[in-house]
């Protein structure tokens, strides 16, 4: 069980941060370019990961993570401390351009899915380590696979709820202020995503048995 002091120590780190963030991105507002580059350091991976796992695209994920931080840049004046955390408008930021991406593809009739799941990253956090029995890492990346697949083929706002709360470690409410939904409809796509996955294992088994 966590320690209470552990999790005091937690939130107060996470503030810490936080206030960093808002200094950061005042500094920006002044056009700081140190401050910029500081801030797109410690933005950046954690972006591209949340856009490679919509995207499931090494190029598009790069781009539009490109594009996130020349927004970030551009816009820092309408960031409002206190209102949200920084790290909750830059992920904001990430998810209305990547939804304008599936927008643009979907008018051409195309994708912004890549095909190729072996670019969708994120291994270790999503399945547990089968040790070095053949078997079982057959099976686990069988079951990767699958859970990627499906994870694609989920509408946007669900697929978003689950990497977001998911894969990513934001609470529901931040989630719903990335998504600009509340809590409760968060919750219900959250919900309906778990569902579906879940219905695709249990597929998945049957099929395997």
């Amino acid at each position: 069980m966590v320690g209470v002091s552990t999790v005091v120590e937690a939130s107060a780190e996470a503030d810490a941060s936080a206030c960093a963030d808002d200094a950061l991105l005042q500094r920006v507002r002044d056009r700081d370019e140190a401050a910029f580059a500081e801030l797109v350091r410690r933005h950046l991976g954690a972006v591209h990961t949340y856009l490679l796992r919509m995207t499931r695209s090494s190029a598009d994920s790069e781009d539009l993570a490109q594009e996130t931080f020349l927004r970030v840049w551009q816009k820092a004046s309408a960031y409002k401390p206190g209102k949200v955390r920084a790290t909750t408008w830059i992920h904001r930021i990430a998810h209305n351009l990547c939804v304008d991406g599936f927008r643009r593809h979907s008018a051409k009739g195309g994708h912004l899915v890549d095909s190729d799941l072996s670019n969708a990253g994120g291994g270790s956090d999503e399945l547990a380590d089968t040790g070095s029995d053949p078997f079982l890492q057959q099976s686990a990346t069988e079951t990767r696979s699958l859970l990627l697949a499906t994870l694609s083929a989920l509408p946007e706002s669900q697929r978003a709820a689950f990497v977001l709360c998911q894969m990513q470690g934001f609470s529901n409410a931040q989630a719903a202020d990335i998504l600009r939904v509340d809590v409760r409809a968060l919750e219900s796509l959250l919900a309906r995503a778990r569902r579906t996955l879940r219905e695709a294992i249990s597929d998945g088994n049957e099929v395997n048995a």
